[in-house]
């Protein structure tokens, strides 16, 4: 979109050179004599940029200013000021305006202030648009799913995000923690301040101590400068340890001393620098049991489980399989440009029916991998892995469980499908289904069925 000036001057002779020299750079230009004839114009159409006189007649600059700040309408002004009145063009900038060019103008010198100014707005604009996309991908609204787990997982976080407390979140790999992480500091009174993530099993042991606490130049064979830690470079914000029982034992026990005392020592100091970090960890190991076997700490332990989060699997929330798949569809069929509606109903039975080893991460690759194959306007069966041929579909049934289970699952799928093909209408699903009324409604309790 073009930029647009609006050139406020009672003096003609400004007003058409400034009009002229502007227009030749591209720029969609209208002018107005005076400030009542401009705010006027301004009320009307939003401009990007005002150059205004602050001497005028029927209302001068000053004034046209204080009120072009009150419509909160995101427009820059610069003022056109002679010499004398320097002290006037200072009020105001403390007013509102953006900057000031003195008389007589110096047309090159105006068209760097200019520029420099809308080169000024689209960074800013930018910047927000960022972050924006940044606290919308990591709201915790926009975590994926419907089923009772997984709200409840909203519920916690929603009550959790604005303390300080440390939070331990478990589950199996690929189930989202680090998501969930994010979630939190973006949703507290942290979220303006750095959020950093450390996975504790991807750094030897031998420098994971320096990556956290930093270290003094000369501290060990390679330390040829200061460093900055990632705790003290979160400071103010939030750190995440991502499989805390990778970490070291005797490692531990620093941290354990910066989670109490809010301070650490960096390696190779006996200086301890004052912290404030709020500490969010997760892993996918049974934290008591590596407690037992002398892997960790406990005091660490329940310095960090103030508050627990434990993620579901995807075998605890299939009803959300279709809506995960939906998900990653629109992300990756918008990244590669491609025109694909849906997935036929039989790739979705077998996304449901797949025994998710990966969790949530697995079934993003397989999506992105389908999109990548897929030629039609939907996926298919064609477009999965071999894993998810029919025959793999009906080898499953050696690992779904009881008689009794099974029925329930294909009960609970078979009456929610009915349900679909009638709208919601319970009344003809009941009929349709040769049951009464009341059964259908106490079956939908007993299966869990949101209707």
């Amino acid at each position: 979109m073009t930029n647009n000036i609006l050139i406020v001057d009672d003096e003609e002779i400004i007003k058409d050179s400034l009009s002229f020299i502007l227009k030749k750079e591209g720029y969609e230009v209208e002018e107005s004599s005076n400030g009542k004839e401009a705010y006027d114009k301004i009320v009307e159409k939003p401009f990007s940029l005002v150059i205004t006189d602050l001497e005028m007649p029927v209302m001068k600059g000053a004034e046209l200013i204080e009120k072009i700040v009150k419509l909160d309408i995101q427009t820059s002004i610069i003022v056109i000021t002679a010499y004398g009145s320097l002290d006037t063009a200072i009020a105001a900038l403390r007013n509102g305006a953006s900057d000031y060019i003195l008389k007589p103008i110096d047309f090159d010198e105006l068209l760097i202030k200019v520029n420099k100014l809308f080169e000024m707005k689209k960074l800013l604009l930018e910047n927000k648009i960022l972050k924006n996309e940044i606290h919308r991908d990591y709201d915790f609204e926009n975590i994926v799913g419907k089923s009772s787990p997984i709200k409840r997982i909203y519920e916690i976080i929603d009550t959790v995000a604005e303390t300080d407390s440390s939070v331990l979140i478990t589950g199996k790999s690929g189930t989202g923690k680090e998501l969930v992480a994010r979630s939190l500091h973006f949703k507290s009174k942290r979220k303006k301040k750095p959020f950093l993530a450390i996975n504790c099993g991807a750094i030897s042991e031998n420098l994971i101590e320096s990556e956290l606490f930093g270290h003094k130049k000369g501290a060990f064979t390679g330390a040829v400068t200061d460093k900055e830690g990632l705790i003290k470079a979160a400071n103010g914000g939030t750190l995440f340890l991502d499989e805390i029982s990778e970490m070291p034992l005797n490692l531990q026990v620093k941290m354990l001393r910066a989670l109490q005392e809010k301070e650490i020592t960096p390696v190779g100091t006996s200086s301890a620098i004052k912290i404030d970090v709020r500490f969010i960890a997760s892993s996918n190991r049974d934290l008591k049991k590596e407690i037992a076997n002398g892997n960790f700490r406990e005091d660490l332990y329940y310095r960090l489980n103030v508050i627990e989060i434990d993620l579901p699997s995807l075998k605890d929330r299939t009803d959300d399989i279709p809506l995960l798949a939906d998900h990653f569809l629109n992300k990756y069929r918008k990244e590669m440009n491609k025109k694909i509606k849906g997935f036929t109903d039989d790739t979705i039975r077998a996304l449901i029916s797949h025994e998710w080893k990966g969790e949530v991460r697995e079934l993003e690759n397989v999506i992105e991998r389908a999109v990548i194959f897929c030629r039609d306007e939907f996926i298919s069966m064609n477009n999965l892995p071999d894993s998810f041929s029919i025959g793999s579909i009906t080898s499953d049934y050696h690992n779904i469980g009881s008689l009794e289970s099974s029925v329930k699952k294909f009960e609970k799928n078979f009456i929610m499908k009915a349900l679909e093909a009638n709208n919601n209408d319970k009344e003809k699903t009941a009929e349709q289904l040769k049951i009464g009324l009341s059964t259908i409604y106490r079956r939908l309790k007993e299966l869990g069925i949101n209707s």
